[in-house]
């Protein structure tokens, strides 16, 4: 009899736990909808599972329903239409993380966590560039408050144990050749400085700063917004991608991120950038699943 008692607990122990960390097809297709960029259905199936009494167990849809807000919100059409978002998502990112099993939740998505990390520190820097200083505040507060303690998304990624290889085919002119030379040049110059928001100066740069700063010290003059800066450029398909050539990414509200190609046609695609994390690093985006999942296209400015 204390046998089967025993038996019975660690039974109900078991689906108690599966029920609340474990395999769920409604959850696993949150998770998949978020990780492919699917916010708004992320949203959408998140506030139905929180409809329905029988997943009242679990904080996974208020988790996910919080973190695609958070994506949404990016967007200023969409923002500008639900005006109390950025409330709601603080909201219930805070009701989750208050939780029994919060830090469990977060332990367990902080891959997730350092996305969105990134993605609002872009979405902030573009808020300065573009005046908004009130909304920039705003942003960065929530930066401050809800994830301090959240790890880099380029942590741990080789970032400058990067071999450049000349190619053996390569036809352009002297000229041409030379100038990518310099602009790698001028490039690797500023590994170390500091990721700074808005910064276009070697104290401190963001992402477009960055870009802007060495290919106006080779001559060219770029647009201050990475969108700006991929709208006006030379379209270029990804066998044709070479080193000084720049490389665009999109996080599902729009062009965010744009870095330097370091890498030669036809190699591994690595580029030189300036992560909120690390400041001027160079990244082999091939191994990133943060970037590649966010790649977007190229352009160039070398003529």
């Amino acid at each position: 009899m204390y046998k089967s008692f025993k038996i019975f607990l660690v039974v109900v122990f078991v689906f108690s736990l599966s029920a609340a960390f474990g395999q769920n097809k409604h959850f696993d297709r949150l998770e998949m909808y978020y990780s492919q960029g699917h916010y708004k259905r992320t949203y959408r199936k998140a506030g139905r599972l929180l409809d329905k009494p029988e997943y009242d167990y679990s904080m996974m849809p208020t988790y996910y329903r919080s973190i695609s807000l958070f994506q949404l919100c990016q967007n200023g059409f969409w923002l500008s239409r639900h005006p109390e978002a950025l409330k709601d998502a603080e909201r219930m990112f805070n009701e989750v993380k208050r939780s029994e099993v919060g830090t469990k939740i977060f332990n367990a998505h902080m891959y997730e966590l350092s996305w969105l990390r990134s993605d609002m520190i872009s979405w902030a820097g573009d808020l300065k560039r573009m005046g908004d200083q009130d909304g920039f505040e705003e942003v960065q507060d929530l930066i401050d408050r809800l994830f301090e303690e959240v790890p880099n998304v380029d942590a741990g990624n080789d970032a400058n144990q990067v071999a450049i290889e000349t190619d053996p085919n390569e036809v352009e002119s002297v000229e041409i050749i030379g100038l990518r030379g310099e602009i790698l040049t001028v490039a690797k110059q500023q590994i170390g400085t500091p990721y700074v928001w808005a910064g276009n100066k070697p104290g401190g740069f963001d992402c477009s700063g960055f870009t802007s700063y060495v290919m106006e010290q080779n001559g060219m003059q770029l647009p201050r917004r990475a969108a700006d800066q991929y709208a006006s450029s030379k379209k270029l398909k990804a066998k044709e991608v070479q080193k000084g050539d720049l490389v665009f990414f999109n996080n599902g509200s729009g062009i965010s991120h744009v870095g330097i190609v370091v890498s030669e046609k036809g190699r591994p695609l690595q580029m030189i950038h300036a992560s909120s994390g690390s400041g001027i690093i160079i990244t082999n985006v091939e191994k990133s699943e943060y970037w590649m999942k966010r790649l977007h296209g190229y352009g160039t400015y070398v003529k």
